[in-house]
């Protein structure tokens, strides 16, 4: 498992922030990469690589490790679009669906672990 870096409650105060619209570049960036090690930790592995430039990237999901030149499986997006599938305010599909999420690969659909918050228990 990777090493957490952003503590839970700066991570859900930053979301807090963005969901009150209230949230500057930094509190955007926090916002990002915690919930790209939430992810991580919510789907342990290295077979999907999860991009969210300019603020972060992870790789999670169980399978083959990728090691070296352009992954198999990867999931690319903006800030607002990560922020609302993991807050559940848009869904997978239609975020796909609208183009809003580059993914390729047999593993890249994140829709078993998304959203990160607000999931039944």
């Amino acid at each position: 498992m990777a090493r957490r870096r952003i503590p839970r409650e700066d991570g859900h105060h930053a979301l807090d922030l963005v969901a009150a619209g209230s949230a500057g570049r930094s509190e955007l960036a926090t916002a990002v990469r915690f919930t790209l090690e939430e992810l991580a930790e919510l789907a342990p592995g290295n077979s999907v690589e999860v991009r969210v430039p300019p603020f972060g990237v992870t790789q999670c999901v169980e399978g083959p490790r990728h090691t070296r030149g352009t992954p198999a499986n990867v999931v690319e997006t903006d800030a607002a679009t990560w922020l609302a599938l993991v807050t559940g305010s848009t869904t997978w599909s239609d975020a796909v669906a609208a183009g809003k999420v580059a993914a390729s690969g047999l593993r890249a659909d994140l829709s078993d672990w998304l959203p990160l918050f607000g999931r039944p228990a």
